[in-house]
Order: structure tokens, then C-alpha cells, then sequence
């Protein structure tokens, strides 16, 4: 559908005598039938339709164009007749249109031809494409019919005047500060920032708000979400279904939010993130805080999905997986320009060929070598220090000696349990078991396997089974107890009934009753009694003295149920094992930074691939370089080998090539990007599409007077912001009229402000924000997010069940509240609340987000778990804010969440509503009372 429209636009402004080969025809030929008639060296039929001249001189058919008789031309004969090209490749009725009015007035072309054409040929109007030409600064228009604020507004009121437009009125200020804070942020402003802004009327207001926003630590939250985006920023692997957890990631999404809050050049952002560890020796250790913010940048060629740690896959097509992805993110983000179809062939639209392509690849090979690979664990550089590995060796050698303390007294029990079992075994077999038991696994003779296996209780101890005779003998120890305590008491009334045997007999049943009776319910006449028969109140202690064998006896039974609970060999090891945990415990932390790196002296080749497949590769190795078609701006051979470094240079090389003020993309793309977000709609609406399928410029000029700017202001990125936020232009008001919407319904000429819905981050933050507890807490580990019982990605630490269901979500704490930015990004487990709002798809970036507007994203806001939530917090907020006046905290709530004063008529609207909302809970749940309600 784009092709076709760029074909009606081209097409409109030109007539059949203007329609030439290069700009008109060869796209078509490039896009429908180079593959089978230009490419490989061998076009099929020997019909070659790269070059004019050749497609006049035809194949195997004979002339292809019959310049005599042009409408009978073979080449339109199969074109039209839909023989040629194949079905799937059909041109549509507009080319097919175009091809036989070029034809038919005389085949011309725009200039002279050379005499041959090789697979990297490019033509005068392929290579003179906008976006390849030099960045100019065009000057200023002056006559704009109104005084400017700055360049902006010039460029942009020329381009109205062209059209009888005007820049729409200001937007008020409160307007203002809620856009900034959300532009700037990411979160909404508070009323009390309202209101400061609002009541001060000096001058520099507004510039002094533009300044502290950008000074704030959540403008790198905020810009930083955007530069993930495109630097495909995961969490995960992806690839495979299970997407494994990517740790260390999140050390490259703190290096962005750090370096944009610290406002680092772009050229260093960029140079740092391509090639930060070839700027410090190696080997990378002990690294100070700039060599780690260095190594993290490089995270930024670790984004791709990387399968190449799973199982039951290709792992040699995975590894050239990663590499085309890692080459798409670079070119999309750095340099909009969409490479990947060059992998396999000349790129069908734009004046990329094949070698370019493999250009591109060398110089990333001597770090992604796909023959000497490393899997993704094994990419990551540990930041333990000397003095860690000291504390580390020292504290191990310790947990070792307690190991082996642990494990004589493992083979103490193991021996006692071995004596305690084979005392129960016949005297015949017992030697043998003992021999068998102690013999090797390895070393058992058949006999002594058989033996074994008919005395399970000999044959299953082990260090892991020890717990089981434990709590045999715990079971012992209570048995013995029992039969102490059965044998001490039955001793004890028998020498009572023969005590009161020599009583007189009216004495007898008083000492009867007196001694079953408890010594608390005793009658006075029964102490009395007792008190005068001192003897009939036998103990453990008159028992020893009147019974001295039962005595000794029962106090045997005990001190042998005493032994069989101190041997408790699981309670014995478990302690042990602690004193090890314990000591392993205060080993510091070995932390990890995930970066990509090269060995030193490592210069593999590279070999274009025929078909873009590993296994037919080319015989002649292909040099490090950038596009061949930006030669007319900046060279495009990259030094192979720098012989100033440890490694070769190359990406560092690259960078720099790339930051230079002569590359014509990398400024204009990050300009486009920033202008995009500030208004919804980019000069190039195709973010990460500088080629012939994207949109050409809304504003060529003032694209390019601001891209000099930038390079020229030192890549300041804070200072294009307030370059672009201050123009008036971007003050204006969203308000849509009818003449706007006739002539530019698409708002592409900036006559107004863009209506736009913030993005799914964004929108949990404000919710976050209207708490009152949205968490200021920046940097770490991610915010883990799970599947819960209904198939929802929620926020929580994964915790399955034996069936591998999953338990209900643990309270996170702080960490619920962290901005979205924090939250785990899993390729396959996108948090529910932003994927309804399109959260971004790294398949493997994202240059633009989608939108999208579908039912479920109004069922969320009304009734989803998260909004009930947190509108509940954000209710008892209010109560809490104003505990006895609802008046009040309905205009605090509006204010939070609008950020404007409500008016009266609004506040009465809302008061009503909140009475009849009263009034059916009432009805539904009539034991509330008021305070409830």
C-alpha cells in the first residue's frame, strides 16, 4: 500500500515526457524483477533489466523493447499479460501504467549509462535520495508575516504561509505544564506545581520550568523508556518459547536513564553504546565506576533476541539470528535505514546491495563471531574486585573445613545407624553385610548386590537417608520415657498399698482416699492425715532409698531414652550445615555487568552469504564498512585493524564514522525521533524509515536546520528539547477546526498541537502518581512480573505449586510502586495493564509503537483489578487528605487527576453523582452503614 501511494504522488506531479528510467522505472524493475533479471550474474532468458540499454538489447526472446513499435514491446506484452513477473511478484495497474507510458515515449532515461552495471550499481537518482545528501542549514525564512520566537516558528510559519494557515492561539498554562510534565516526565504535575506555575507572572516562568523539569532525575525515566524502545531493551532472551530471564540486563536501562539525566553528548551516547569497551584496556577488572558505565553501554549490542543457550534448535542459524537482529537494531535506531532484506539479495527499494549489508556485519564480527561463539551467560564481565576474591578464598576455605567437619560426623552416624541395624540381623550374615555395605558401589561382587538388596534397612544408609533412623530412634526415646515412667509409678503404689496394709483398719480407707485424690482438692482432715503419715508419699527420691534396684532401673531407661534423643543425627547435621551457610553467607555478592566484548588480536572475515544462507558462503572475504551510497558524504571504508588498541578498532571506528557531521542520517534520525515525541507526528512519520518506502520530510529545511544545530551545539539532546518546547509552535492549542482538518487532517504542517494518548508507562504512573505512593526509587533489579491463576501477567515473583500452578502473588512492597520503567520486560509475558495499551514490541526494537484503540482498553480503566485497586488507594488518599469534607476531596481528586480547578457546575455534577452511586450500594448491600458508604 505504501509503494502504491509513493507511485501516485510521484506519478501526479509528472507527465509521460518527464517519466524517466531512473527515477521512475528501475524502482519498479528493482522491487518486481531484479532477483531473477540483474542479480547472481545469471538473469534468466539472458534478459538483464538493470540498465536501460541492456532491456532494449533483451534475451533469449530478442529486444525487449521495440523502439519502432514501442506499444508492441515484448516487455510489456508479459507485463501485461501478468506472465512476467511471477504471480506473487505482479506489478500493480499504477506500475504497469507508468512502464507502458514509459515506453511507449521513447524508453528515455535521465542521463547516460554506463557501459556496464555491477551488483552494487546505483543511479544518479538513488544515490542523490534526500536523506543521503549532506546536512545543510538552510537559512532562516524572515518573511513569515509575524514576529517568530525562534527559528522553528519560522520554518514552520513558511511552510503555513504556503497554504493561507496560522499558527493556532497558545495553549493556557495550565495546559502547558500538564504537557511539559508528561513531554518532560512522564507524570502528571501536582496541584500545588500547578498553581506555583500558574500564579507566577514573571517572564522566565515558563523557561525556568522547562529547566527544572529537564534537571529532574525522572527525565531520564522518561526519555530513557523512549531509547529502549529502540534499543529493543528486554529482560528476557526471546527466541524460544521458555524466553529465558536475561540477568544483568537492567545495568544498560540504568546506563541510558543515567546518561540522559547527566545529558552526555549524543556522539558519546552513541560511541559508548557501540563500542564503550574498546575505549578501556583489558582485562576488564577491578573497574572503576567510568569503566563499568563504559562496559554497561555496550549492552546496547546485547538487546537482540539470543537463542544460542537453548536446546533442540539450529544453533548456527540461532548465532546468524542474533547477528541480523543486533545489525537491525543498530541501522534502525542510529540510522533508519531498514537493511535487513539486504542479508539475502540486493535491498529491493533502497540503494543498499548485499555487500553492503555484509559490510555492516564485519564490522561487528570480531565480537559476534559466529564461529568462535560465546552464549549469553558467558558475555558478561564479573565486577568482583581483588579484595572480593581475597574475602571470597578465605571465607571458602572455611566453609570447606566445616564441610569436612560435617561430613566425619556423617560417617560417625552412618557407622553408629550401620552397628544399631546390623545388631538386628542374624549373627551369620551380619559380617558380610557389614563388608558388602562398606564396599564400593562400583566394586560389589553380584553376591554382595543380592545381599544387600534383601536388607533394604542396611543397603538404603546414606547421608541422605540418616533423618529416617533419626526418627526411629526419636520414636525409641519416647517408648523408653513410657516404660520408665509405667515402671516408676506401678512401683510406687505397690509400696503404698503395703504401707497402708500395717494401718489400723479404720485408718485405711482415710489413706485410701486421701492419696486418689489430687494434692490441690485434698480436704483438710486428708492433709492432716498425710501430714502424720509422711511415709505414704512415696517420690522419686524415697523410692531410691526404699527401692533402690527399681530405682536405678528406671533412671537406666531414662539416660537410655536421653542418648537415643542426642544422637539425632538430622538435628546434628542441620546445624552444621548452617554453620556452613552461615560462613558462605558472608561471601560478598558476585555482581555481573552483561556487555559485549572482543578477544584481543581476533580479525575473523567475513563472507557474504549467497541467499543470505551460512553454508554457501562467498570465497572473497568482505571489509568493514558503512553503505557504499553515503560515499558521496563521508567515507565508507572502516579501518579493519587499529593498531592503537588491543582489539581491532572496528566498531570504535564505526561510531566515530557515525558521529562525524558529515554522516548525513544518524543526526536527522535522532532529531526526527525527539520532534516525534514532542508532537505525535515526526517530519519523517517513519521513525526508523529514512528509505524510499518511508515518508519524505514534512519540513526538509527545518529537519536539517535543526539536525546542524544539534551536531554544531555539541549533541546537546536537553537543549533540543528546549529548543523545541519553547517555540511556539509547540505551545500552540490541540484545539481541531474545519478548515485544519481539509486541508491537513494529519496535522503534518503543525498548525496546531497533536491530540495524543500517553502511552501505556505513562498511564500506570499517573494511576501510580494519583496514590500519592508512585516510588522515587531508581536503578536495580527489575520488578518481576508472573503469570497468575487466570492466565494474567501480573506483577509478583513467580512461586508454582506441585501441579506448577501458580500461588497467588506475595505483597512486593516499594517495589509495586516503582515507575513502569523498572518492570520486568519479558518478550513472551508483557505486563497485562501495558500490553492493553500498546506496550512497545521488541521483535527485536521498536522504532514506532502502535496504536491501537479496542474494548479492552476502556474495560481496564473501568474495572480491572488494577484500577479497583488503586482507585481505592487513591480514595482513602483523599479521606485521609480531607477526612470530613466530600466537596473537598472531589476537587482535590479532579485536580489530581486533571490537574485543573473544577469549576462549580462541575463540583455539583460530581456531587450528585457521588449520592446516587451512594444510593445503589446502599440498595445492593443495606448492611453498610453510613461511614461505609
Amino acid at each position: 500500500m505504501r509503494t502504491l501511494v509513493i507511485i501516485l504522488l510521484a506519478t501526479q506531479f509528472c507527465s509521460a515526457d518527464e517519466l524517466s528510467f531512473e527515477a521512475d522505472v528501475r524502482p519498479i524493475l528493482k522491487a518486481h524483477c531484479f532477483h531473477c533479471h540483474g542479480e547472481d550474474g545469471d538473469p534468466k532468458g539472458e534478459l538483464d533489466l538493470r540498465l536501460r540499454k541492456l532491456i532494449v538489447k533483451g534475451g533469449e526472446s530478442g529486444p525487449a523493447i521495440d523502439l519502432e513499435d514501442p506499444l508492441s514491446s515484448l516487455i510489456l506484452a508479459r507485463i501485461e499479460s501478468g506472465e512476467m513477473p511471477p504471480e506473487d511478484k505482479n506489478l500493480s495497474n499504477v506500475e504497469i501504467e507508468i512502464m507502458r507510458q514509459w515506453v511507449a515515449n521513447g524508453a528515455k532515461t535521465a542521463g547516460a549509462e554506463p557501459e556496464s552495471v555491477t551488483d552494487d550499481y546505483f543511479t544518479k537518482s538513488e544515490q542523490s535520495f534526500w536523506a543521503f545528501q549532506p546536512i545543510s542549514r538552510p537559512t532562516i525564512p524572515s518573511k513569515t508575516g509575524a514576529h517568530a520566537a525562534s527559528a522553528i516558528d519560522n520554518f514552520v510559519r513558511a511552510r503555513l504561509n504556503e497554504q493561507q494557515l496560522t499558527l493556532s492561539p497558545a495553549a493556557t498554562k495550565t495546559v502547558m505544564i500538564r504537557r511539559l510534565y508528561f513531554d518532560l516526565l512522564g507524570l502528571p504535575p501536582t496541584p500545588e506545581a500547578v498553581d506555583a506555575f500558574v500564579n507566577d507572572d514573571s517572564p522566565t516562568a515558563y523557561d525556568q520550568l522547562v529547566d527544572r523539569l529537564l534537571a529532574s532525575p525522572r527525565y531520564g525515566e522518561r526519555w530513557g523508556r523512549h531509547w529502549l524502545d529502540v534499543a529493543g531493551y528486554a529482560d528476557s532472551e526471546g527466541y524460544v518459547d521458555s524466553d529465558p530471564v536475561r540477568e544483568w540486563a537492567f545495568r544498560y536501562r540504568d546506563y541510558v536513564i543515567k546518561s540522559l539525566n547527566q545529558d552526555l553528548p549524543f556522539d558519546d551516547f552513541v560511541i559508548e553504546q557501540l563500542a564503550g569497551d574498546e575505549l578501556i584496556p583489558a582485562p576488564y577488572e577491578n573497574l572503576s565506576n567510568d569503566e563499568l558505565h563504559l562496559l554497561s553501554a555496550t549492552g546496547f549490542l546485547r538487546m537482540a533476541p539470543d537463542g544460542t543457550a537453548a536446546g533442540g534448535i539450529d544453533q548456527e542459524v540461532a548465532k546468524n539470528e542474533t547477528i541480523a537482529d543486533t545489525i537491525n537494531i543498530v541501522t534502525t535506531s542510529l540510522m533508519g535505514m531498514t537493511v535487513g532484506c539486504a542479508r539475502c539479495h540486493n535491498h529491493r527499494y533502497d540503494p543498499i546491495s548485499q555487500k553492503d549489508y555484509y559490510r555492516l556485519r564485519a564490522v561487528f564480527a570480531p565480537a559476534l563471531d559466529w564461529k568462535s561463539w560465546l552464549v549469553p551467560n558467558l558475555r558478561r564481565i564479573s565486577l568482583y574486585t581483588p579484595e572480593d576474591v581475597a574475602k571470597r578464598n578465605e571465607l571458602e576455605a572455611k566453609a570447606k573445613a566445616a564441610e569436612a567437619n560435617r561430613q566425619t560426623v556423617i560417617d560417625k552416624h552412618i557407622a553408629r545407624t550401620l552397628y544399631e541395624e546390623l545388631f538386628k540381623i542374624e549373627d551369620s550374615i551380619r559380617e558380610a553385610l557389614k563388608t558388602a555395605f562398606e564396599t564400593a558401589t562400583a566394586d560389589r561382587t553380584q553376591e554382595q548386590i543380592d545381599l544387600l538388596a534383601k536388607h533394604p534397612n542396611i543397603q538404603n544408609i546414606s547421608s541422605g537417608s540418616l533423618y529416617l533412623y533419626s526418627r526411629k530412634r526419636a520414636t525409641r526415646a519416647d517408648e523408653l520415657l513410657t516404660i520408665a515412667s509405667l515402671l516408676e509409678s506401678t512401683r510406687i503404689k505397690h509400696l503404698q498399698a503395703e504401707l497402708i496394709a500395717k494401718l489400723p483398719e479404720d485408718e485405711k480407707p482415710v489413706a485410701d482416699a486421701a492419696l486418689a485424690t489430687k494434692p490441690d482438692d485434698r480436704t483438710e482432715e486428708q492433709v492432716n492425715f498425710l501430714d502424720n503419715h509422711p511415709e505414704l508419699l512415696v517420690t522419686n527420691e524415697t523410692l531410691s532409698k526404699t527401692d533402690p534396684e527399681t530405682a536405678a532401673k528406671v533412671a537406666e531407661i531414662r539416660a537410655a531414652a536421653d542418648v537415643c534423643r542426642k544422637t539425632d543425627s538430622k538435628k546434628e547435621m542441620d546445624d552444621l550445615q548452617k554453620i556452613v551457610d552461615d560462613i558462605r553467607e558472608q561471601i560478598p555478592v558476585e555482581e555481573f555487568v552483561r556487555a559485549l566484548t572482543e578477544p584481543a588480536n581476533h580479525t575473523p572475515e567475513t563472507f557474504l552469504f549467497r541467499r543470505g544462507d551460512h553454508r554457501s558462503p562467498e570465497e572473497t572475504a568482505i571489509p568493514p564498512g558503512d553503505l557504499s551510497v553515503l560515499g558521496i558524504t563521508s567515507p565508507v571504508e572502516i579501518p579493519s585493524n587499529d593498531p592503537a588498541i588491543q582489539t581491532t578498532g572496528r566498531r570504535l571506528n564505526y561510531a566515530r564514522h557515525l558521529t562525524s557531521d558529515s554522516h548525513p542520517l544518524l543526526a536527522r534520525v535522532m532529531v526526527n525521533r525527539i520532534w516525534y515525541h514532542h508532537f505525535g507526528n515526526g517530519f519523517v512519520n517513519t521513525t526508523g524509515d529514512f528509505g524510499f518506502l518511508g515518508e519524505r520530510p514534512s519540513h526538509p529545511q527545518l529537519l536539517d536546520w535543526l539536525s546542524r544545530e544539534f551536531i554544531e551545539s555539541g549533541w546537546q539532546i536537553k537543549r533540543l528539547h528546549k529548543l523545541i518546547v519553547t517555540s511556539e509552535t509547540y505551545k500552540q492549542q490541540s484545539v481541531r477546526n474545519g478548515q485544519l482538518d481539509e486541508i491537513d487532517p494529519d496535522n503534518r504542517l503543525f498548525a496546531r498541537q497533536s491530540i495524543r494518548r500517553i502511552e501505556s508507562e505513562v498511564l500506570r504512573d499517573a494511576v501510580l502518581s494519583a496514590t500519592g505512593k508512585v516510588s522515587g526509587k531508581m536503578f536495580g533489579e527489575p520488578v518481576p512480573v508472573m503469570e497468575d491463576a487466570v492466565g494474567q501477567i501480573v506483577l509478583g515473583e513467580e512461586d508454582l505449586d506441585g501441579e506448577r500452578k501458580p500461588r497467588a502473588a506475595g505483597s512486593l512492597g516499594e517495589e509495586e510502586y516503582r515507575r513502569s520503567i523498572y518492570v520486568q520486560v519479558r518478550r513472551s509475558r508483557p505486563l497485562g495493564v501495558l500490553e492493553t495499551f500498546d506496550i512497545a514490541t521488541v521483535a527485536p526494537n521498536c522504532t514506532k509503537r502502535a496504536t491501537s484503540n479496542v474494548a479492552p482498553q476502556s474495560l481496564l480503566l473501568m474495572n480491572s483489578d488494577f484500577m479497583v485497586k488503586y482507585s481505592g488507594e487513591f480514595a482513602h488518599r483523599l479521606v485521609s487528605e480531607f477526612p470530613d469534607d466530600l466537596n473537598a476531596q472531589l476537587t482535590r481528586a479532579w485536580r489530581i487527576a486533571f490537574s485543573e480547578v473544577p469549576t462549580n457546575a462541575l463540583v455539583d455534577s460530581l456531587l450528585q453523582f457521588h449520592r446516587e452511586q451512594v444510593d445503589v450500594i446502599r440498595k445492593d448491600e443495606p448492611e453498610l452503614n453510613d461511614s461505609e458508604s
